[in-house]
């Protein structure tokens, strides 16, 4: 797999260890106990050691971040490899195949019959993460849809 210079590791090339699942599983439920209390809109508090001082200090999360850490260290927890990333990246068509989980080929397909948007670089196709999601997305849609009517025509077979 080609892999740009500029993300350090392949997608989900490294599991976590037992310590890192640990220490993940730790802080997500220290995450999600200070979200439990106080004022939920007024942030989440993450007390610690100022290097520079030695004195206590306290960050302030937002809810939408300490959801998203909550989220990230549920899944290394959970033993799960994950890769960040960024919404702006332009990804190879070997990378995006690979986060669809379908081959190189196919993804071709989509994206020379205008399923998911694509750029030229030279004679290299790159997809920017954020087409990639979101075709995800409204794949994933169509799928849950056609399972749910499948589901409803086979409940009225019974």
């Amino acid at each position: 797999m080609t892999i740009n210079a500029n993300l350090a590791r392949e997608f989900g090339a490294e599991l976590p260890s037992d310590t890192d699942r640990a220490s993940a599983d730790q802080l997500r439920r220290f995450l999600a106990a200070a979200m439990t209390g106080g004022k939920l809109e007024e942030g989440v508090p993450v007390p610690f050691i100022d290097p520079g001082t030695r004195k206590k200090a306290e960050i302030i999360l937002s809810p939408h971040l300490a959801e998203l850490f909550i989220d990230l260290l549920r899944h290394i927890s959970d033993g799960d490899a994950v890769t960040l990333i960024p919404v702006s990246k332009m990804l190879t068509t070997q990378q995006a195949a690979d986060i669809l989980n379908v081959s190189r080929p196919h993804l071709v397909k989509l994206l020379e019959t205008g399923e998911i948007k694509f750029e030229k670089v030279g004679r290299h196709r790159r997809i920017r993460a954020v087409d990639l999601f979101e075709f995800k997305r409204q794949r994933d849609e169509k799928r849950k849809g056609a399972l749910d009517d499948l589901m409803a025509a086979d409940t009225d077979l019974i």
